[in-house]
């Protein structure tokens, strides 16, 4: 299965990838519907990662929401993120879509990069929309700061999409490059959340890498049930690139 995905590698003309947090495990962050150890098994993530329960009950979304977030800070990309920032530099791929926004798409180096759910480099003031990097959450929360502040009071965000927000821009902009592609490579996505979900109807085909099941898997070319850095590792040898 792995020498046809290349044979679509070599191919098509459009080809892009779309990712989700399946591919971050291997650098130690944990999904979020694995059975067993997925971050929304125990708790509604439509509410503790809401814009509404924000809003509503502020202290208790950071106590909840920092402590996993600036874990991710320290968090270095794996095989298959440096491989897919290799393809893209290398011609195979036009660029990444991403559900995550653990930032390491960004640290392996891809470059157009189209980060659907934001991404924790940023945050911005709800009240006045003064910017700030997103450390200045972590150093507030840890200094006893909860919720985090702006230097006008109010409330500083991260720039990620919650649920109940909008979708921000970059979700439609891979929108129109997914209506291009000839190939879409899903890679470690439960295509579960939507609307990104439904992104793999929108081009002339595409394949699934990913250790569960998902719910395109019979309208896939190709699916492969493993660890994406196995897979990436074996692409990458294949293709005689160096990541």
């Amino acid at each position: 299965m792995i020498d046809q995905v290349i044979q679509f590698l070599k191919s098509a003309q459009y080809i892009m990838a779309l990712t989700g947090a399946g591919i971050s495990t291997e650098s130690g962050i944990p999904d979020y519907r694995s059975k067993g150890i997925g971050l929304w098994e125990k708790v509604d993530p439509a509410e503790m990662a809401s814009i509404s329960y924000m809003l509503s009950n502020p202290k208790e979304f950071f106590e909840f929401n920092i402590r996993q977030w600036s874990k991710y800070m320290d968090v270095e990309p794996n095989i298959t993120h440096r491989v897919l920032a290799a393809m893209e530099k290398a011609g195979y791929l036009h660029g990444v879509i991403t559900q995550n926004i653990d930032n390491l798409h960004y640290k392996a180096g891809s470059k157009n990069l189209f980060e659907v759910h934001g991404h924790l480099r940023t945050a911005h003031c709800i009240n006045c929309a003064e910017k700030y990097n997103f450390k200045e959450l972590v150093m507030q929360f840890s200094e006893g700061i909860n919720p985090p502040r702006c230097t006008c009071g109010c409330l500083i965000r991260p720039d990620v999409v919650l649920f109940g927000d909008p979708m921000c821009s970059d979700f439609y902009r891979a929108l129109e490059q997914v209506k291009k592609c000839d190939l879409l490579i899903v890679v470690g996505s439960s295509l579960q959340v939507y609307p990104v979900a439904e992104l793999p109807l929108y081009c002339e085909k595409f394949v699934i890498i990913n250790q569960e099941p998902t719910p395109l898997d019979d309208r896939a070319e190709v699916v492969i049930h493993n660890t994406a850095g196995k897979v990436f590792d074996s692409i990458a040898h294949k293709l005689n690139l160096y990541y």
